[in-house]
């Protein structure tokens, strides 16, 4: 009797270790070192985070990381977070995908100095991180994505000093000096302008926000008597300048560009006769999910991505702007 009491006793650990063994190959790691079932095939998690989702054109970057993510349901979740223009919350959400153990992060980082931190803690967790728009401070990261700020502020100023024919009085309504693409579309403007007529007569830190770049342009209507042109670092500024000039009865004086050319935003505006151009600056939110599905899908990218731009203007926006020709900036 107790010889067969043994025999079941070893029957019954038999069968538990075969299902247990069983269990363990259903599931298969991810690349944070996640289980998940291999039934259900690859699924990663993609944490977004947004420095702010203030300006259309941040809004229309979640639009289009979250439009290509949706082409590849099977793979790829995205939980997106919004710092609120808030550095100290979005340093919290890098650290909250790293303590949740996300697959990928994809920033676009506020500023680039107290962002590099947690980015590079992210990486020594060995999560890969996608950096849209706003560079980082080092190296640090797996992937940066973005146009050339420099080079397009480089282009607006040329056209500007064209069409101004290399003389004239300019208001310069500046992006979050902060962050890199308000600097390099400072530094790219004003070292087209370098050696012309052109004299840059006010300037501002409007913080890309429209009813910033408003009351920055009311205050250089009331010191100016004569504004030849408004370059804005992004439609919203432009438009708010447009829309003060037009309350003074001035906007006829003067020419007005902005960067971003979203469809309904800085094209629209052209094509309504609001702007005389905008400088297409691509969110690169679809180029972002390529990107990460080639990381988890382990192949190797590109360090730096950099996006081409478009230029519109009354003469071509019907045609879908014109492909920009970039010049390199001189030393």
């Amino acid at each position: 009797m107790q010889s067969v009491r043994s025999l079941i006793r070893l029957w019954t650990t038999a069968v538990a270790v075969i299902l247990l063994t069983g269990c363990n190959q259903s599931e298969v790691a991810s690349p944070a070192g996640q289980s998940r079932s291999a039934s259900s095939g690859p699924k990663w998690t993609i944490g977004m985070s947004q420095c702010n989702l203030g300006e259309p054109w941040r809004v229309q970057m979640n639009a289009d990381v979250k439009n290509a993510a949706e082409k590849h349901p099977d793979q790829l979740e995205v939980i997106f977070q919004d710092a609120q223009n808030d550095t100290l919350k979005q340093r919290a959400h890098v650290e909250e995908f790293v303590a949740a153990g996300v697959d990928l992060i994809i920033i676009s980082p506020k500023e680039a100095a107290p962002l590099t931190e947690p980015v590079a803690k992210a990486m020594d967790a060995g999560i890969p991180v996608i950096v849209l728009d706003r560079a980082l401070l080092g190296d640090k990261y797996t992937c940066f994505i973005g146009a050339d700020n420099v080079q397009i502020g480089h282009a607006a100023g040329k056209w500007i000093a064209g069409k101004l024919a290399g003389k004239g009085k300019v208001v310069e309504l500046k992006g979050l000096m902060t962050s890199t693409p308000g600097q390099d579309r400072h530094s790219g403007f004003r070292d087209a302008i370098k050696g012309t007529g052109i004299e840059v007569i006010f300037e501002a830190d409007m913080k890309w926000l429209e009813p910033n770049a408003r009351k920055e342009m009311e205050s250089a209507l009331a010191r100016f008597d004569h504004i030849d042109a408004v370059y804005a670092h992004n439609d919203p500024g432009a438009h708010g300048a447009y829309l003060a000039a037009k309350a003074a009865g001035r906007q006829d004086e003067m020419l007005f560009v902005g960067i971003d050319a979203l469809p309904q935003e800085g094209v629209a505006y052209v094509h309504n006769g609001i702007l005389n151009a905008t400088f297409q600056y691509p969110t690169g939110g679809a180029e972002a999910i390529d990107v990460a599905l080639k990381i988890l899908g382990g192949e190797q990218v590109p360090k730096k991505i950099t996006l081409g731009s478009r230029v519109f203007t009354a003469d071509n926006v019907d045609q879908g702007g014109e492909e920009l020709k970039m010049e390199e900036p001189k030393p």
